[in-house]
């Protein structure tokens, strides 16, 4: 893998560590909204009005009073609720924004499926917590989806990886500027949707807050603390789609209009691809999700890394 990117700069050495983590968080929470307002628009069908339930939503989450349970382990608890949004922000971090990054690794894609491994953590302590059969139901099916979606993710982003020849997310971008990767990565391209959102627990994968459990991993959860898992699950999925759009869709590449602008209409492309798709698929029994990602993902993303490969070899990238 080359290292070519190492010379670009961060946003936080162009602009400071503080405007750059700030400006990550904003972003993060547009998308976190973006993400909830499209989910409430072709839920509800009301328009603008139902645009704008998910910000009534929160504030009233803010303002209601935080419910409990018998023995709970709190810190615990509160860790992981917190958690789910802070890992939604570091996965972000390494995400080209206007050409910038706010951490640039020699290996942005596996941080940004480090901050994924981490989540198992973080979502287990959510159901750990509040010492309630139903919450720990589901974070036990979380880990179980884990365990099936880590590795196609994780093949996925190595695909891209061949491809550019390099791991840091701007090379990728570069690497795309005469063609996209989703046009011979389309494999890596839809098990990279499908299993970022299985991390987020959405649509035909939210088991882990099924109705059959009550909520599952939510159905203790209350004021803030259910505001923070909501909020992170949100923008985690935002989060998977601007990096699907600079892994695979060319990040800010596209004729006429500013980079940026091309950037924001690819992600939101994706984002209401989330969407629609998630919204229309039945919820998919845990141990089923197991055998489909174990007998049929993994076999694809390998064979799928095996064609990038031979193409990269053979010059076809360069």
């Amino acid at each position: 893998m080359s290292d070519s990117g190492a010379g670009i700069a961060t946003s936080a050495a162009a602009w400071g560590l503080a405007p750059a983590v700030l400006l990550v968080a904003v972003v993060a929470l547009l998308l976190a909204f973006g993400v909830a307002a499209v989910d409430r628009l072709v839920v509800s069908g009301a328009g603008s009005r139902a645009m704008w339930e998910p910000l009534r939503s929160g504030v009233r989450l803010m303002a209601e009073e935080r419910r409990t349970t018998l023995a709970p382990d709190s810190l615990l608890w509160r860790l992981g609720c917190a958690s789910v949004p802070v890992l939604a922000l570091l996965s972000l971090a390494v995400v080209p924004l206007g050409g910038r990054t706010l951490l640039s690794t020699s290996a942005d894609l596996v941080w940004f499926n480090a901050m994924e491994s981490i989540l198992w953590a973080a979502v287990w302590l959510v159901g750990w917590g509040p010492n309630a059969v139903h919450a720990l139901t589901g974070g036990y099916r979380f880990l179980i989806q884990g365990l099936s979606y880590e590795l196609p993710l994780m093949f996925s982003l190595i695909t891209v990886g061949i491809g550019a020849q390099s791991l840091r997310a701007t090379d990728v971008v570069a690497a795309q500027e005469s063609l996209w990767f989703v046009l011979t990565m389309p494999v890596a391209f839809a098990v990279f949707l499908a299993t970022a959102a299985a991390f987020a627990f959405w649509g035909p994968f939210a088991s882990p807050a099924g109705v059959d459990v009550a909520g599952g991993v939510r159905s203790e959860l209350s004021g803030v603390e259910r505001l923070l898992v909501e909020l992170g699950r949100a923008a985690f999925l935002g989060a998977a789609a601007a990096m699907a759009t600079a892994a695979f869709l060319g990040g800010d590449a596209g004729p006429w209009l500013p980079g940026p602008v091309w950037q924001l209409v690819k992600t939101v492309g994706v984002v209401v691809l989330f969407v629609l798709i998630g919204r229309r698929l039945p919820v998919v029994r845990p141990e089923r999700f197991v055998e489909v990602a174990w007998m049929v993902l993994i076999p694809l993303t390998l064979l799928q890394a095996l064609v990038v490969a031979v193409l990269s070899l053979s010059g076809f990238y360069a």
